[in-house]
This record gives C-alpha cells, structure tokens and sequence, in this order.
C-alpha cells in the first residue's frame, strides 16, 4: 500500500529543497530520518516533518508492515512566489520574491 503526505506552501524555495528531497529518495524510512537529521540544511527540518506526518498515516492503517516502509516517491513543486515591495535608493521600489514550494512525500510497504 501506499501513503502520502504533503506540506503545502512550505517557506523555502523548491531549488533548495530538491537538494534534500534527492538525499533520501529510495531509501528505508529510518535511513531517510537519520541522514536528515545529520544534514545541515533548513529544507531537512521540513522535509523530517512531511516523512514523519506519512509514517503516521501509514500508522493509522491496520494493514500496513510499519518495518518494510520505504520512500517510494517524493517530489518538490513550485508554489506560488510572494512578491514584497522593499524601499529603494532615491525613492525607488524594489521587488523581494518570496519563495515558496509543495513537499510531497509517498511511502510503500511493498504489499
């Protein structure tokens, strides 16, 4: 069976979490929750959560082999850019884009 969880609008850009997300695709769940624990980036701590909220989903299953979970899937998408007005030199305006992303986690029992 499959589960899914997914954080939407996370603040971080999609860029700087793809190279989190690309460090645990395809490993077992507790490899996945160690080798995000030891990196250094800002992504990990979201991207911990996502894994964390698909092993509880996978939990509340009755059917589910907690044991066998591995990361089947996961992606970052692009989520809408906030865009700032910030005050300029001689009275200009300048734009700060605030960018922000979808996380989706996908996990597999292999049943």
């Amino acid at each position: 069976m499959q589960f899914r969880a997914s954080h939407k609008y996370a603040p971080i850009s999609a860029r700087k979490a793809r190279l989190v997300v690309d460090l645990i695709r395809g490993r077992h769940v507790n490899d996945a929750l160690q080798v995000l624990r030891r990196t250094p980036k800002r992504a990990s701590y979201l991207v911990d959560k996502v894994l964390r909220s698909a092993m509880a989903n996978a939990d509340q299953s009755l059917e589910a082999d907690m044991e066998a979970l591995t990361v089947a899937r996961v992606w970052v998408d692009e989520a809408p850019t906030r865009r700032k007005m910030r005050a300029g030199a001689r009275g200009r305006g300048h734009v700060v884009r605030s960018r922000t992303c979808h996380i989706s986690v996908e996990l597999d029992d292999g049943q």
